[in-house]
């Protein structure tokens, strides 16, 4: 089965100016309504970019967050039934779990390894 690329985040110690560049940018607005879990970054200082999609309607979602503690990096997601079972699988192969899995304040699980290079990336899903 494939898996499709669901999210992305930009991660980095200073959001709102993150925020700033890549709104100005890209034409990005971002809702800073809604909390995320603290793994991923300051709960409060995460920002959802308002889906912005093509002519032909496609488009992922993504956010920018962080805070002082947090190392800035860019990771994208990849939707997956269970991410448990993900991140097994990815230490099977050869990567190293680095977070999670952790459940969102909006119910989303997701959790974070590093392929065998060293990338950072994300699965995310329901379980």
């Amino acid at each position: 089965m494939r898996h499709p690329v669901v999210h992305f985040e930009v991660i980095g110690r200073n959001p709102e100016k993150l925020r700033g560049y890549y709104g100005t940018l890209f034409g990005w607005e971002f809702d800073t309504s809604s909390p995320v879990a603290e793994e991923v970054s300051e709960p409060d200082n995460y920002g959802f970019v308002e889906r912005v999609t093509t002519s032909d309607g496609t488009g992922i979602p993504g956010g920018v967050g962080g805070g002082p503690a947090y190392e800035g990096h860019a990771i994208f997601y990849v939707g997956v039934p269970d991410v448990e079972a993900a991140l097994r699988e990815a230490e099977r192969l050869g990567g190293t779990r680095r977070m999670g899995p952790v459940r969102a304040p909006s119910g989303l699980v997701v959790g974070h390894f590093t392929d065998p290079e060293g990338h950072l990336v994300g699965v995310a899903g329901s379980a």
